[in-house]
């Protein structure tokens, strides 16, 4: 099968042809749009990623030029229109599961180098600054965190906090009874605000999450308290966030997504002038960590995303059962 692999990267390269044996790959470093989809003719198959933008327009030239499978090498699947997909014949799979560890980990690692401001010392180090003078940070030990989503990702984190000594309470539409018992306590999502230090986004964006962190639900936070997001962009109003971390109400925030991330990342703008005026505003601030969508960055999880990618669309070619379809 040819596949037109969308938004690639030498990453994606390394691994995909590593563990490819059949398949034609045409890599395509251009994101997916209504503009760039006709380089997919001659394709049976597509492979974006997630900032890669899947509108009914971009389906049905897919569907006018013979593509019959869209094989998002990600979990999440919020940027493409399912309905459409349907509608004009198209399969839609995913990588539902790739590394839990890899994304909770990094959550992890956000949060200790927000609060003991290792990326900065870091830089004093090198300017030859051995200073320790605004670096104090707070311990871990005995604070609540609060996570908002346990899946497999979420449930990962869960544990690794109840490991630093954490209080752990958690939001969900389903609560996971194996974390009950482990200690986990669930509550509203309200109280979970209200109660934690530490609050790490770990849910999926949809209708029902977009803007989950609002002007409304960061005046109902702790003052002082912490925000992660390894999830995706749209779960916070960043104009919101920006205004609570201006008056002090959040004091620190980490993120490894963005809203409109589709525009910067992963591209190198280092010598030119960045026109998004949101995220210069963030990144102005000392008490804020942005990160380029790396927490799932990991061997294992691209080892993963690459065989699981592959083997859904084996199983698609050959008419078997497809255990990933969306």
């Amino acid at each position: 099968m040819i596949i037109s692999f969308f938004s690639a990267q030498s990453y994606d390269r390394t691994y995909f042809d590593r563990f490819n044996k059949t398949h034609e790959i045409r890599y395509l470093e251009t994101t997916l749009n209504e503009q760039t989809v006709a380089l997919a003719k001659g394709s049976q198959a597509i492979c974006p990623f997630v900032n890669d933008k899947i509108t009914e327009g971009v389906i049905v030239q897919l569907a006018e030029m013979g593509v019959k499978l869209i094989a998002l090498r990600s979990a999440g699947f919020n940027n493409v229109d399912l309905a459409a997909a349907k509608k004009h014949g198209l399969t839609v799979v995913r990588v539902p599961a790739y590394s839990p560890y890899a994304v909770a980990e990094y959550a992890v690692g956000l949060i200790l180098t927000l609060n003991r401001k290792i990326h900065k010392a870091y830089n004093r180090v090198r300017e030859g600054n051995f200073s320790l003078e605004h670096l104090t940070g707070f311990d871990l030990f005995g604070k609540t965190v609060g996570v908002v989503g346990t899946g497999k990702i979420g449930q990962v984190f869960c544990r690794i906090m109840r490991g630093f000594g954490c209080r752990v309470v958690a939001f969900d539409i389903v609560e996971n009874k194996a974390l009950i018992t482990e200690g986990v306590a669930y509550v509203s999502l309200n109280d979970l605000l209200k109660q934690a230090d530490i609050v790490s986004l770990h849910c999926p964006l949809n209708d029902a999450t977009h803007y989950l962190i609002n002007a409304e639900s960061l005046a109902a936070m702790k003052r002082g308290a912490m925000l992660i997001n390894t999830g995706r962009g749209g779960l916070i109003d960043t104009k919101a966030v920006i205004e609570a971390l201006k008056t002090g109400q959040l004091a620190y925030l980490g993120i490894d997504v963005y809203e409109q991330e589709s525009e910067l990342f992963p591209h190198d703008f280092s010598e030119s002038v960045i026109q998004d005026d949101v995220i210069l505003h963030l990144l102005a601030f000392p008490n804020v960590l942005v990160t380029a969508h790396q927490a799932f960055f990991t061997e294992e999880a691209l080892t993963q995303i690459a065989q699981i990618t592959l083997r859904n669309v084996d199983c698609f070619e050959q008419g078997l059962p497809l255990e990933k379809v969306v």
